[in-house]
């Protein structure tokens, strides 16, 4: 594991122009403390299945690799869905709604119970707390994505655009108070509770048809789907009031500040700056780009979002500050300077290339900052060491929360 160790270290440097974590953070991270409080409502009855789940994993099998299983099955299941409808107003195949539900519950399984793994092994360490919350944020984008097809959102364009993003706004949110105030708050209404919901609402559309989602609500003239954004709504409204709350109470930093020093409010300019620009192009575009391709649309701005939290978790493990210079805005920055300019390339064009920078840039971050940490540490990834680093964990009032830290 040490020659491991020590190769990845000297691969380093030329893979990547700079290592993403100065030696100041790296030393801040080792002394990293993971502290959470809160219960949601559905996780006592989860806490069972969980419990009884993660007996049935063999010791061998690291947390992360449960992890990344779990969300490669959630990708490749709203992918398939994604091209039988990638305008969100057309009809797939009953089976792959529910590979969908398979997907997203198997993904929720899996993702609970690698912090229990993680302690089962004796492997805990800062780098799968950091590893756990990235899956979430790549996850919440699939979410959305499968979310506007299963309902056929398209035909309600104002809604869908909120839909793809709101998921994203309120998983950035949660980082936000953690950054703010150094414990991770889970409420009544949780991520639990979104995931199965996602997964019953898969289900049904697989069992009765998309169809069932523009059934006409008697006496009201809505359709069915108006349901789904009702609770949907309803759930952000709840969930973002708490988030705030703790934000403008002030953080645990000196004078009410962040963590790292910083002020409270800082983190909300890198989301506030997704928004603003995919909410821009979308309003500006002559071809109605989202309307268009409002799958592809959100993956590109998805994995901006999904680079950016996880900056804003590795900001909060290194009590350090997240800069608003990144080269995650690079791709959306081509939509809008390209709109600038009378869309003199097809936006069509522009918008693939956005996405594909988008993932190569998301895929290039994680990659670098795990090697940098694992390297760091001396452990592996994907593998259980006998040298692995010891993390503190710090559970306030929640002695039996399922804490998804590997």
């Amino acid at each position: 594991m040490g020659l491991a160790a020590g190769l990845a270290g000297r691969l380093m440097p030329h893979l990547y122009i700079q290592e993403p974590l100065s030696s100041q953070q790296l030393k801040r991270l080792e002394e990293h403390k993971y502290s959470a409080s809160g219960r949601s409502l559905l996780e006592p009855p989860m806490q069972v299945y969980w419990n009884w789940l993660v007996d049935k994993v063999p010791l061998w099998l690291a947390p992360n690799t449960i992890t990344l299983g779990g969300l490669l099955l959630n990708v490749i299941s709203t992918l398939i869905l994604v091209c039988y409808c990638p305008a969100a107003t057309e009809e797939a195949p009953f089976w792959t709604y529910l590979l969908c539900a398979i997907g997203l519950f198997v993904y929720q399984s899996l993702d609970a119970i690698d912090g229990k793994q993680a302690r089962r092994t004796n492997s805990s360490s800062p780098l799968g707390e950091m590893f756990d919350h990235g899956c979430d944020s790549i996850s919440i984008v699939f979410v959305s994505l499968g979310t506007i097809a299963a309902v056929r959102l398209g035909t309600l364009p104002g809604w869908m655009f909120f839909c793809c993003f709101v998921g994203m706004f309120m998983f950035y949110c949660a980082q936000w108070q953690t950054y703010v105030c150094g414990t991770l708050k889970f409420g009544m209404i949780d991520v639990t509770e979104l995931q199965l919901s996602v997964t019953a609402m898969f289900l049904v559309t697989a069992f009765c048809g998309t169809a069932l989602w523009d059934f006409e609500i008697p006496f009201t003239g809505l359709p069915m789907k108006t349901i789904a954004l009702l609770g949907l709504i309803g759930g952000t409204v709840y969930s973002c009031s708490n988030y705030f709350r703790v934000i403008f109470n002030g953080g645990v930093g000196k004078n009410g500040s962040t963590v790292a020093g910083t002020s409270v409010l800082s983190p909300g300019l890198h989301i506030g700056l997704v928004l603003l620009l995919a909410l821009m192009i979308y309003k500006k575009s002559a071809t109605n780009l989202f309307l268009q391709n409002p799958c592809l649309y959100t993956l590109a701005f998805g994995f901006v979002s999904a680079k950016i939290t996880i900056k804003l978790v590795i900001a909060h493990m290194t009590k350090s500050e997240i800069s608003l210079q990144d080269t995650a805005f690079i791709g959306p920055g081509l939509l809008f300077f390209n709109q600038y300019f009378n869309s003199f390339i097809d936006e069509y064009i522009v918008l693939w290339l956005a996405l594909v920078i988008s993932l190569a840039d998301l895929l290039r971050y994680c990659i670098s900052v795990c090697l940098q940490i694992a390297t760091h540490l001396r452990i592996s990834v994907f593998r259980i060491s006998t040298n692995q680093a010891a993390e503190q964990v710090e559970v306030i009032r929640c002695e039996g929360h399922h804490n998804n830290i590997a």
